[in-house]
Formats: structure tokens, sequence, C-alpha cells
């Protein structure tokens, strides 16, 4: 119900929580974080908004003298720092050291529940965590040699949040870790497995923080141990040891056939061909069939089998065959040529799984296509290979924007089309550009299979709607990919694309969605060029809106999008001046607490100045200007802002002359200079023309 309704699910479970964390009955207190816990998914953005009142509930009730009332705290902190990303992580302050505390319980159950908070939190850690470092590890060490196995896989799961948090900093405690995995890499008795999958993962995630370098040496033997426990009759024991194939093949990248020897090619292969059983309602209405993608062309075997819908099924066999499909996409990846060998069996099974009944293995198999594609396209085999391959890979991609039920899987089929064309240009995808748009059309107008609502459900009006990061982001970085690769050629394409974009600017839409709009038109703007001018009377009174909003990523967004349609937007954006620096202005100010924002400020301010630098009263806007200056955070935006600055100088305009403050600008042009903290070209040709205009 919280995934579908959050609007009308989160106010009820917020109100309920708020009310019976008082309660005298340890159950309601129990009832009221749980509730929090279980709702944090469906209402992410609500929670978010909410997240300090929220914090306070949970955490007292982390404090409370029942224990089943801390244990459904600790699991309901381990939910938000899955769900509440990246803002739970602001509170980290407040809140790793009440984890901290948890870990110290005297009921097992709820220190199981606070090793798994601890897991999920420090999973989204940057250098945040180093300051606690050493109590963490040194209560995690412990734990995991004095505690019961449920326990000790809790911990190791802990520590390998924590070493992927702090990087480097792990070395002087990874060595201890090493020795105590040694123990685990070994176990053979069924009850012991999961312990050793457990342990195969975490020794994959300090082998990546720890580095090629310390790792390369002592590889072997934990390799072989990897090997080793394949052949138990354990699938969660053979899904961490191919995840952790594929760590060592990104360490030692080139080298993978020291590192990763055919054998552990071999066996995700067999992975990837394990038989799973079999599955139920089959759809066989599309004769060209959509789980095979038929008509696809392959060297494969036309992949046929009928596609299985509406379908929930988690097994076992099912990880480790997309934990397989993953490894060889990570083989790919980070082994480039050296992976050649093993692409053409590989590139077979990626194509069939492309297919799979299940969401998982079609997401790991369509991320995997493009480096295994990559890899055909760099490797001597001829045009015509290349062109095959590519061929199968975007007939795939193009089936499953429009026909795969899965939103993740049509995503990240999006972003693969979006790498291919950075990588290889317009002229790659040219013979595709009339499916891709019609696909990319469809998914704007939210008709495409995996926008269809459930069979049970209703379809939503836009004030129902909450933003889909994972689907609409991806889809809506398919029209700059356009636009970059085109130029002004993009612009009869983006005509039938517009519309069906702003849709989702309306006010009624999610503030995400219109920063969204607003950062795909920015982004159009800059590679399409002059033909942006004819929707700039239809654009800027969002964007200028947008510079108001009370979330920071949409000014920055409007910020931007305001300086590339007065770059490129010619006469039509002249108008707008005006309105632009009035919008403008408050994001230079002491109000304004990002840096990023202020920054594309900066950088709307120096493009509108370079294309019109007399309609810009500069003796009032380079002093307000030039006080931003350096760039803090957004250095994108240096070639704009330091460009922009120089040519001024060099201009001899006569506004210049004047004093801003106490003294001439071209002076305090220098004093900026002085404390750039890494001066580029451009600060050289700005010292130049300073120096040239002041003698």
């Amino acid at each position: 119900m919280a995934l579908s309704l959050s609007k009308h699910v989160f106010p009820p479970v917020f109100e309920f929580a708020s009310v019976s964390s008082q309660n005298a009955n340890p159950k309601y207190r129990e009832a009221s974080v749980t509730a929090l816990g279980v709702t944090s998914e469906g209402c992410m953005e609500w929670m978010k908004d909410r997240l300090e009142p929220i914090l306070q509930i949970v955490l007292g009730a982390l404090r409370d003298p029942e224990q089943m009332v801390r244990g459904a705290a600790s699991f309901a902190l381990g939910q938000f720092a899955e769900h509440l990303q990246p803002e739970i992580i602001s509170h980290y302050e407040t809140v790793l050291p009440c984890i901290l505390n948890a870990l110290e319980d005297v009921s097992d159950e709820v220190k199981e529940k606070s090793y798994y908070a601890l897991a999920a939190f420090c999973e989204n850690m940057g250098e945040e965590i180093l300051p606690f470092l050493d109590p963490l590890m040194g209560k995690l060490l412990a734990a995991i040699q004095n505690s019961p196995r449920n326990l000790q896989e809790t911990c190791m799961s802990a520590i390998g949040s924590v070493a992927a948090a702090s990087e480097q900093a792990f070395i002087p405690y990874a060595e201890k870790v090493l020795e105590l995995l040694k123990i685990f890499m070994v176990l053979t008795n069924d009850e012991d497995l999961r312990s050793r999958a457990r342990a195969t993962e975490l020794l994959g995630i300090v082998a990546m923080s720890v580095g090629r370098a310390r790792m390369e040496p002592i590889l072997p033997p934990f390799i072989e141990a990897a090997i080793s426990g394949f052949g138990l009759d354990f699938s969660e024991l053979r899904e961490y040891t191919l995840g952790f194939f594929s760590n060592v093949a990104e360490i030692m990248m080139m080298a993978l056939h020291r590192a990763v020897p055919s054998s552990c090619c071999s066996l995700a292969f067999s992975s990837c061909n394990l038989d799973d059983g079999s599955a139920v309602d089959i759809d066989e209405s599309d004769d060209e069939n959509l789980n095979g993608f038929g008509g696809v062309s392959s060297d494969d075997e036309a992949h046929c089998e009928p596609r299985v819908r509406n379908i929930s099924i988690r097994t076992g066999v099912l990880d480790e065959k997309a934990a397989a499909t993953q490894a060889l996409g990570l083989f790919a990846f980070h082994t480039k040529n050296s992976y050649a060998p093993y692409l053409e069996e590989s590139f077979k099974i990626l194509v069939r799984h492309s297919g799979y009944f299940h969401e998982d293995v079609r997401l790991q198999a369509i991320t995997s296509l493009k480096p295994a594609h990559s890899i055909f396209q760099s490797h001597n085999e001829g045009l015509a290979k290349a062109r095959e391959v590519l061929d199968t890979v975007m007939n795939i991609f193009i089936k499953t924007m429009t026909e795969d039920d899965d939103k993740e899987v049509v995503a990240q089929a999006c972003m693969s089309i979006v790498d291919i064309i950075k990588d290889y240009g317009y002229m790659a995808i040219e013979p595709y550009m009339s499916r891709l748009v019609d696909a990319t059309l469809l998914l704007l107008r939210e008709e495409s299979a995996c926008q269809q609502p459930d069979d049970d459900g209703d379809i939503e009006d836009d004030d129902d709607t909450e933003h889909d990061e994972v689907l609409m982001d991806a889809v809506s970085d398919l029209l700059p990919a356009f636009a970059k690769s085109m130029g002004p050629h993009f612009a009869p394409i983006f005509a039938k694309l517009f519309d069906p974009l702003m849709k989702f600017s309306k006010s009624s839409r999610p503030i995400q969605d219109r920063t969204m709009v607003v950062a795909c038109l920015a982004e159009v703007a800059q590679d399409m060029g002059a033909p942006i001018a004819g929707y700039v009377d239809r654009v800027m009174p969002l964007v200028l809106k947008e510079l108001a909003s009370s979330e920071a990523t949409n000014r920055r967004n409007a910020a931007f999008c305001a300086g590339e349609l007065c770059k490129n937007g010619g006469e039509s954006a002249l108008k707008y001046y005006g309105d632009i620096l009035r919008g403008l202005y408050p994001l230079f100010g002491e109000s304004e607490p990002d840096d990023a924002v202020r920054d594309n400020a900066a950088g709307a301010v120096a493009r509108m100045i370079m294309v019109h630098p007399q309609s810009i009263p500069l003796n009032q806007v380079l002093p307000v200007f030039l006080k931003v200056l350096p760039l803090k955070e957004d250095h994108e935006e240096s070639m704009a802002v330091y460009t922009c600055v120089s040519t001024l100088v060099l201009s001899s305009n006569p506004q210049l002359k004047r004093k801003a403050g106490r003294r001439p600008i071209p002076y305090q042009v220098l004093d900026l200079l002085l404390i750039m903290p890494s001066p580029s070209f451009l600060c050289g040709c700005v010292v130049a023309a300073a120096s040239s205009y002041m003698i």
C-alpha cells in the first residue's frame, strides 16, 4: 500500500507513530517504529521531508527498556539506511553513535538487528565514517570471533560496508580481517556454508578497498578456496563466489588471466546455464516472441521460449544465475580485450538472458551487453561482425524499452543506449533512430509496457503521481544524448518529444519531475544550439519559477538552463534578461546555502554577458559576480566563467573603468586569481588581460 499510495499512507502512519511512541504499552511503541520502518520504501520522499522528527521517534525507541521496541527501532534504522538516501547520511553524527551503543545490547536479537542497521547505514557513507572507524572495527572484530554463526554473518556484512566506505583507511584492519576469513573459507558443513558465503563476499570487498598491490601476492590461495567452494551444493555460496571473481577482475583489470583462471569463467557459464525449474503464466501472444526478442540477429540459436508474465519467484538458483550474468559483464568491462577468448560464449548467454522470465536476470543481461559489445567493437574481427553485434544489442535495447514490464530493466536499456551514443556517435545509431525516437516517445507518454498499472490498480491522476526516479531520469537522459550526437539536426526530433516532456513540468507534478525537465532542456539547449530559440517563450516561465524553488537541485538546474537558453536562444531570450538577473540575484547572496547553486548562477551570468554584454549593467552585475569566485563546487562552469572574465577585460569595456566598491574591477580580477586553488591556462589569459588593461 505504501508503494502505491504513499501520499495517503504516510500521514496516518506518521500520526500513529508520533502518538504511539509515547504509549505505556510496549506493543504500541514497537508498532510505532515498525510502521515507520516498513513504509519507508514506499513513502521515501515524504519521510525525507520529515526525517528529523522521525529520527527522534526511532532513536528514542532505541533506548527503550523493552527489548522488542529496541529491536524494532534497529530494524527501522536499517530500512531508513536502505531507502532514505542520501538524506539519512547527513544525520550520521546523531545516528551512528546510537547504533554503536545498541551493539552492546544485552539481547542477541537486538544486537543482530543493530549490526544489520550498521551495515545498511555504513554502506552509503564515505569519509564521514573515518572518525568512527577504530571503535567500529574494534566492536566488529570482537563480535566476529565470539558470536554465534548468525551474528557472525551479520558482522561480516557490516565489516564489508565499513571497508567499502573507508577505502584505503581500512588497510590497517585488512590483515586481521583476512586472517579471520581464512577460517570461514574452508568450512564445509552444511550449517556453515552461509557463513562461508558471507566470508567470500567480504573477501571481495576487502580486496577492492586495499587494492591490487597488496592483494595480488596473497590472492592465489583465496581463489583456490573460492573455486573449491563452488563444488559444494549451496547456491548462495556460488552466488557470492561469482561476486568475488568480479571484484578480483576489477582490481586486476587486464591481468585477468593471472587473477581469474579460465576455470572461473567456465564456472560462471555453468551457473548461467543452470536449470532453474519450470515457470507459470505463459504469455504466447507475441508471434515475434517478447522473451526471445524474436528477429534479433545472433549467432546463437533463436531463443524462442515464450515470455512468462505475472510471476514472482525468488530462488537461490535465480540469484546465482543473476550473479553469474553480472559477472560476465564485469569481466568484460574491467578486463577489456583480455576477455576476448570468452566473449563469444558470453554474448550468446547475455542475448538469451535478456529475455529471461525474471527481471533480476534480465537486468544483469541488459547491463552486461554494453561492455560485451564494446569489446566486439575494438576486437579485430572485421566491420561485419561489429555491425552484427551492434544490431543485436540495439534491437534488444529498443524492444526492451517498449515491451519489458520492469522499469529498472527499461531504465538500464536507456542508459546503455546513452553510453553507446557517447562512445560511438550518431553514425552508430542512425539506422535505429526512427525506432529509438518512437520508443522514447512512448516512454515520455507513459504508455510503455513497464508503465502500465497493475491489474488491480487504477490509473493515477497527475496529482497522485510520484517522481519515477528509476525510469524517467534515464529516459530524460536520452534527449541530451541525441542532441549531443546530432547538434542542430536534432531539432525535428525534439519537436516531437517536446510536448510529452513538458507534461512532467506541470505544477501538479512532483518537484523532482520539474527539475528533471529543466535539466534535460538545459543540456538539449547546450548541444542543439540555435534551434532552441523556438522554445524559449515556452520554457523560460518554468525556468524563472524554478530559480525560486525550495530545492537546491531545482535552483541549480534552473540557473544552468537559464544560461544555456541565453547563450543559444538568440533574440528570443534577450527580452527575459531583466527577469533572469532578478531571479539569479538571490542565488549569489548569503541566503543561498548551496555552493553548486551559486556556481551555476555565476555560469548563467557569464553566458549572458558573453552573448549580449551591452544588455547587462556590468557596473552593477560584476561586483556581485566576482564576489562569488572562485567557483567552489561545480567546476564544469569554469570555462564559461573564466572565459567571460578574460574576454571582458580584453575588450576594454568602458564600464570596467568604474569602481565597484573600493577597488576598480580589473584589480578585483587580479585579487580573484591570487586565491584560486589551481589556476588554469584561462587564468593566465585573465592575468595578461587585466595587466595590459591597467597599463
